[in-house]
């Protein structure tokens, strides 16, 4: 007996039919079926292009070899938050662990959001602000960025954010991205302290901290302290990047512990699988590798950069493992022809940004052929 589809949407949560999916980076194997090529690259997902630690590797061997797979995981995720308490100094009542940083966001989202209620961030900002917001019916509020001539251009502006905020009274929830995607601009401790002392205390911000690490440390924010201060702060974080373990999908956040027993309440059981957990254990223990991975990247984003530069393209500042390139026309054409060759990277059209790519910083090796692809791609 068939179903006519109105009736299969008649029920449907008020805002759930207006959202549009979130669309990833393509993987290599659809380039591949699609073109027919062998030899596919991608820098489209903000991936750590030297993969995972070998301690990682090693300690899910052994947790495979074990036949860990046939049991349920530690749903407190115990040995993890003990290493995550230890690193960030803070009390394992105070962290909450996530199917990746995506979680953290989601559930925040779910727990402050809602019909009556708003949800704030910048312009050009992660796509999943939005699309969390409008899951729980609630109203965006979307701060203009920085304008494009702007030294920070399409950055998020805190003092924008403080004086909208002023202005109304149902915004329950704050996102902001430090370094943000798909942008790569930064925000200064000065300017994020300055903003957080003019929430009001009910109002929930979120820092998100994925891209972190990549940040010279002189510009980072450590926004650790300040949880003691602002119990209406919460940072996320993500093993999905600098760890380089973005298929288990491991993330956290740091908060007051009232508000992680809320986002706890919401969290599915054994939201975090087995191998998720020894392998974020594992890239915990290894700052070796981690250090490796930013040197690189610092390297290639400077150099990449200047050789973009070159070329009379803009680069958008930017202190995350990626670049956004624009072209002064659109980029869909460059980009289709980026594929063709072989090289995966990804359109910006989506964040109101048709003249831009976000390129992943990859090997030296992998850098180069984009180079040489785009050289390509340009004179077509």
């Amino acid at each position: 007996m068939s179903t006519e589809p109105e009736s299969l949407t008649r029920n449907v949560l008020p805002g759930i039919l207006g959202i549009q999916a979130y669309s990833p980076g393509m993987p290599i194997d659809e380039l591949q079926r699609r073109l027919g090529l062998a030899d596919v690259i991608k820098l489209a997902s903000n991936e750590n292009p030297l993969g995972a630690s070998p301690r990682v590797r090693d300690a899910l061997t052994l947790s495979v070899g074990h036949g860990n797979l046939a049991l349920y995981p530690d749903g407190s995720g115990f040995r993890l938050k003990q290493k995550l308490a230890a690193y960030h100094d803070i009390e394992p009542s105070r962290i909450t662990l996530g199917n990746g940083s995506n979680d953290l966001l989601e559930f925040l989202s779910r727990i402050y959001a809602g019909p009556g209620r708003a949800v704030m961030f910048s312009d050009f900002a992660f796509a999943v602000y939005p699309l969390a917001a409008q899951a729980q019916h609630a109203q965006s509020v979307i701060v203009p960025a920085y304008p494009a001539d702007h030294a920070m251009a399409y950055g998020h502006d805190l003092e924008a954010f403080a004086r909208t905020l002023a202005g109304r009274g149902d915004v329950s929830l704050v996102f902001i991205a430090n370094p943000n995607n798909p942008t790569g601009t930064w925000i200064t401790p000065q300017q994020i302290l300055a903003f957080l002392e003019q929430v009001p205390p009910q109002v929930i911000v979120a820092l998100d901290e994925a891209y972190w690490d990549y940040q010279d440390p002189a510009l980072r924010t450590d926004a650790r302290p300040w949880l003691e201060r602002f119990p209406n702060l919460v940072i996320t974080r993500t093993f999905s990047k600098i760890y380089g373990i973005a298929s288990l999908r491991a993330g956290y956040a740091l908060s007051h512990a009232t508000v992680a027993d809320l986002l706890n309440r919401v969290r599915q059981p054994f939201n975090n699988n087995n191998l998720a957990l020894v392998a974020a254990e594992a890239a915990l223990d290894d700052q070796e590798f981690v250090r490796r991975s930013i040197q690189l990247n610092t390297a290639e984003r400077e150099r990449l950069a200047e050789s973009l530069r070159q070329r009379g393209l803009k680069v958008l500042p930017s202190q995350a493992n990626f670049l956004t390139v624009g072209f002064g026309r659109d980029a869909a054409p460059i980009h289709q022809g980026l594929l063709e060759r072989g090289v995966i990277v990804r359109p910006m059209g989506s964040y109101g940004l048709p003249q831009f790519l976000r390129v992943t910083l990859g090997t030296t090796a992998q850098n180069d052929r984009f180079l040489q692809a785009l050289d390509q791609s340009l004179s077509t």
